[in-house]
């Protein structure tokens, strides 16, 4: 049974996800529609902060353990791209204007939903990503705050900021040094390279490889492996792994705003490459013709 969790209250409404609830397997699937590019605005980033409310609605208090939400998927619908990372064109527009506030609100969004996502809203909750296309900058960000990170082979990988003279700074060094560890994610960031997901799984940043097309499969079929196995033990660890080795919301704060003050120091130079980034965010808008008229 699938259920439009839009439907659990008239005031709640998303304009950047289709979020629905498979109660049978106790999964919000939550894909990404972004819009005018396929990047992280401040809508989207609202919305992934409150989807806390609304996986309580679904019925994360009821006491039959079987029956509420357990996982939650982050996919996307947007063809060959699973997100492009950040809102590059409001970056350079705010940084052009040396508007410190501004970067700092951005930032701060980034990083409520980094932790929102890492800690499953501080719920009973596993959280997966699904990456079914590329990934980039705060894409990749994104998808590595997940606890489990699936990948469909051949999807592209990256951090670009390294190009324009910044860094990943919403939590991309605390997601991979608890992966890999410091000194190979500071040797990822600093090489701007874009990799292929069967390269970060040899890593250790991708824990299950799909074939092309069969990522949703393999996340169904993990979650229902999960599901046959004792539910409680399952949540458990879950909560133990958290406790072990967390990524704290003190720690995302403060890489941040070092973030926002590398930012305003970017050159026209800096900003110039950042430019051509834009233009590729603005080909792969979900709305053809609509970033060319922005």
């Amino acid at each position: 049974m699938s259920k439009d969790l839009t439907t659990f209250s008239p005031t709640q409404k998303f304009d950047q996800m289709d979020v629905e609830f498979d109660q049978d397997q106790g999964t919000v699937w939550c894909n990404m529609t972004p819009n005018p590019r396929p990047c992280f605005n401040a809508s989207l980033l609202d919305e992934v902060i409150g989807l806390k409310h609304v996986i309580h609605r679904a019925g994360l208090d009821s006491q039959a353990l079987m029956e509420r939400p357990h996982f939650v998927v982050f996919g996307s619908r947007i063809p060959g791209v699973f997100n492009l990372g950040g809102d590059l064109n409001l970056f350079r527009t705010l940084i052009e204007q040396h508007d410190r506030a501004g970067l700092e609100r951005y930032a701060r969004a980034c990083i409520d939903a980094s932790y929102a996502v890492s800690s499953g809203w501080d719920l009973p909750l596993t959280t997966i990503s699904l990456v079914q296309g590329t990934a980039l900058g705060g894409g990749m960000e994104g998808a590595l705050a997940a606890n489990v990170v699936v990948a469909e082979r051949g999807v592209q990988m990256g951090l670009p900021e390294v190009l324009f003279n910044l860094f990943p700074g919403m939590g991309a060094f605390s997601f991979l040094s608890r992966r890999v560890g410091p000194n190979e994610a500071e040797r990822l960031i600093l090489s701007g390279k874009t990799w292929h997901s069967e390269e970060l799984h040899e890593l250790g940043l991708i824990d299950m490889l799909a074939e092309p097309g069969y990522g949703k499969t393999v996340v169904r079929d993990y979650i229902a492996q999960r599901r046959r196995r004792s539910p409680n033990t399952m949540l458990a660890m879950q909560r133990v792994r958290k406790a072990v080795n967390p990524v704290s919301y003190d720690e995302l704060e403060e890489i941040a705003m070092i973030w926002v003050d590398a930012a305003l120091q970017l050159t026209r130079r800096d900003l110039r490459v950042m430019e051509r980034l834009i233009n590729s965010q603005n080909r792969l808008s979900p709305q053809p013709g609509l970033a060319k008229a922005i």
